[in-house]
């Protein structure tokens, strides 16, 4: 086993995140991944995060009754705090309110942890929500540890570019937080290129090498191809034919008006949004005519590669000016998945490179039902094609985007923040004093 890069006696890895297993959120599996891959590199991690809320909005049956829950594991502990859920995000008061209720209560128990106060080798603290950050930076102060800042998306970037904040003073205070946020972090870690030049570019130049970029990750051996002949085709009536798909959170960031535009024009293709989210009800109500429209809400995690393989061709929107402030990580579970990817998305940015390094789908411009419909057509016509569209993504994730080389990252920045603080520690020497004259 790895020698954790900490002295003897510290506590191993605080985390503070928003989700963690077995919530369902994206990120949450993302940390709760990131997390088994430094126990399996010999850290001990004590986890701090939300009770789990995020498939309803609201804390799931079993686990009501108690504000704080904890357990011990063999590799640390968990603790989990009422995250404040409220299912209306149009109340930005009532989520600010919500965030800043739950960071103070996970800043108390990243303290109380394994010891008040004992000194860890590292905290890393997942945004969203931004407040996180400053909650990171007092746990990592009082425990005299380095602080990680993991960016999944910048915000307020994302919800500004969506009309999701209007009001000048929020966007006034959301911007002051996230900057010093960003310079109170030891390092930021962020998914892609874009993300780091949207955060480089708001820290002064000495700080601007403090931004990391380590992508997320999706897990191989669990998704893998399937037959496309699912349970899922049958369930839900999907027939047959060639079935378009989006799987996700159906919110205002992603452009699905192009898949009802889309369906309008190819009646004989079924369209599948899989998911939840502030968007979905006007978005059933602009589909109500098409029989070839499906809504279905979120799938037990356990069902994720069922649902990956009933698409023959996967969806991956998002409105114009959000791809250099968030990166769809589904991308690399379709392409995990064998399946090709339509991206309708900024140019230039993570997504369509990636598709263009590996051959994995198709990106256009986004918000343009024409170009989409164009490819679209043309990704149908050709079967054969997008199958081996399909293969190419599935070889690239294998060899890039494995979760083991994000946990080696991870270990390796944490070992890097560690000798540099040791170098920088004072070195308290009693000043000898002058020999006496004669």
């Amino acid at each position: 086993m790895k020698r954790r890069p900490g002295a003897t006696g510290s506590v191993g890895i605080i985390v503070l995140c928003p989700h963690f297993a077995p919530d369902s959120a994206p990120t949450g599996t993302v940390m709760t991944r990131i997390v088994a891959e430094l126990v399996a590199l010999g850290h001990r991690v004590h986890v701090v995060t939300s009770l789990p809320w995020y498939r309803s909005h609201a804390i799931e049956p079993g686990w009501t009754g108690r504000w704080i829950r904890r357990e011990q594991t063999e590799w640390g502990s968990i603790t989990r705090v009422h995250p404040f859920p409220g299912d209306d995000k149009s109340n930005l008061l009532r989520r600010a309110v919500g965030f800043v209720g739950y960071s103070a209560l996970a800043g108390i128990q990243g303290l109380r942890t394994a010891g008040w106060f004992r000194r860890a080798d590292v905290v890393i603290a997942m945004s969203p929500p931004l407040t996180l950050g400053l909650t990171g930076r007092i746990v990592a102060t009082l425990r005299r540890a380095p602080l990680i800042f993991n960016i999944q998306d910048v915000f307020p970037d994302a919800a500004i570019e969506t009309g999701a904040i209007t009001n000048r003073r929020v966007i006034s205070v959301a911007e002051w937080l996230e900057r010093i946020s960003y310079r109170a972090a030891d390092a930021v870690t962020v998914l892609s290129v874009d993300l780091a030049d949207n955060v480089r570019s708001k820290l002064p130049d000495p700080l601007r090498a403090r931004v990391h970029e380590i992508p997320n990750f999706v897990d191989t051996d669990v998704i893998r191809p399937l037959d496309r002949n699912t349970a899922s085709r049958s369930e839900l009536d999907l027939g047959n034919g060639p079935v378009v798909l989006y799987g996700g959170n159906v919110g205002f960031s992603q452009s699905l008006e192009l898949m009802v535009g889309a369906a309008r024009l190819l009646p004989d293709v079924m369209f599948l949004i899989n998911g939840d989210g502030a968007a979905r009800a006007s978005l059933e109500a602009s589909a109500a005519d098409l029989p070839n429209v499906v809504f279905r809400g979120y799938v037990d995690e356990s069902r994720l590669g069922e649902l990956l393989a009933t698409g023959d061709i996967h969806v991956v929107p998002l409105k114009a000016g959000l791809a250099r402030v968030s990166v769809p990580s589904k991308t690399y579970s379709i392409m995990a998945a064998g399946r090709p990817v339509l991206a309708a998305i900024d140019a230039g940015t993570a997504v369509p490179q990636i598709l263009a390094d590996s051959g994995g789908g198709i990106a256009v411009a986004p918000d343009d039902v024409d170009a989409f419909v164009a490819a679209l057509t043309t990704l149908l016509a050709d079967p054969e094609a997008a199958v081996a569209m399909g293969e190419a993504g599935r070889r690239w994730v294998v060899d890039h985007a494995s979760p083991a080389a994000v946990g080696r990252s991870y270990d390796a920045l944490i070992a890097e923040l560690g000798s540099d603080r040791r170098r920088r520690r004072p070195r308290w020497r009693r000043t000898p004093k002058s020999a006496p004259d004669r």
